[in-house]
C-alpha cells in the first residue's frame, strides 16, 4: 500500500506539472537562458552521478561549452561554405557523386570482406593437421629400436670363404644381402659404406 500511495503521489505531481507546461501562458523552456548560479572548481559527485561520470567539475572553464547553443564560429563558417557549395551542384552531378561514393564503398566493403575471409581460412589451414601421429610414433620406432621389422635374412648368393675363418661366409652373405636390399630411406651414398663395414669384420672369426 506505501507503495502504490508513493506511486499515486508521483503520477498526480507529474500530471500537474504536465498540465502547467501545456498553459498558453506559460513561457517555452527553450527561450528561457540558463545561468549558472555556483561555479566551483572542486569536484562535484551530484554531477558526476548526474552526467554519468562525463562532467566531474562546474567550474567557468566547462560551463561556457556545456550551456552553449550555439557552435564555434569557426564551425559556423564550414558549415556555411559547405551549404554555399552544395547548393551550386545541380542534382545530376550530386546523384552521380553519390552513386560514385557507394560504388567506392561497395568496393572497399567486398575488399575487406575478403580479406577477413581469407585470413579465415589461412588460419584453419595453419590449425589443420598434415600428418598421422600414429605413423609418425611407428617410423621413429622401426628406425630406432627396429620395431615391427622382419628378421628373415636373404639366402645367401656366391662368395667363397676360407677355411679357417668360421662364421665369416654368412656374414659375408648378409653383406652381399645388405648390398641387394637398401633400406628405404637411406641414402645411397651410405650403402657401399655399410657393406666395407661388414667385409671388415668378416676377418675376425666368431663375430
Amino acid at each position: 500500500p506505501s507503495v502504490l500511495d508513493s506511486f499515486a503521489l508521483l503520477s498526480g505531481q507529474l500530471n500537474t506539472l504536465n498540465k502547467v507546461l501545456k498553459h498558453e501562458k506559460t513561457p517555452l523552456l527553450r527561450n528561457q537562458v540558463i545561468i549558472p548560479l555556483v561555479l566551483s572548481p572542486d569536484r562535484d559527485e551530484e554531477i558526476m552521478r548526474q552526467t554519468e561520470g562525463r562532467v566531474p567539475v562546474f567550474s567557468h572553464e566547462v560551463v561556457p561549452d556545456h550551456l552553449r547553443t550555439k557552435p564555434d564560429p569557426e564551425v559556423e563558417e564550414q558549415e556555411k561554405q559547405l551549404i554555399t557549395d552544395a547548393a551550386r551542384i545541380s542534382p545530376d552531378v550530386a546523384q552521380k557523386q553519390i552513386q560514385s561514393l557507394n560504388k567506392m564503398c561497395s568496393n572497399l566493403l567486398e575488399k575487406i570482406s575478403k580479406e577477413e575471409r581469407e585470413s579465415e581460412s589461412g588460419g584453419l589451414r595453419q590449425n589443420k593437421q598434415t600428418f598421422n601421429p600414429a605413423d609418425t610414433n611407428a617410423l621413429v620406432a622401426a628406425v630406432a629400436f627396429g620395431k615391427g621389422l622382419s628378421n628373415r635374412r636373404p639366402p645367401a648368393s656366391g662368395g667363397s670363404v676360407q677355411s679357417g675363418q668360421p662364421g665369416a661366409g654368412a656374414i659375408i652373405a648378409g653383406a652381399s644381402g645388405m648390398q641387394q636390399v637398401p633400406m628405404s630411406g637411406a641414402p645411397a651414398q651410405q650403402q657401399p659404406m655399410l657393406a666395407g663395414v661388414q667385409m671388415a669384420q668378416a676377418g675376425q672369426p666368431g663375430k
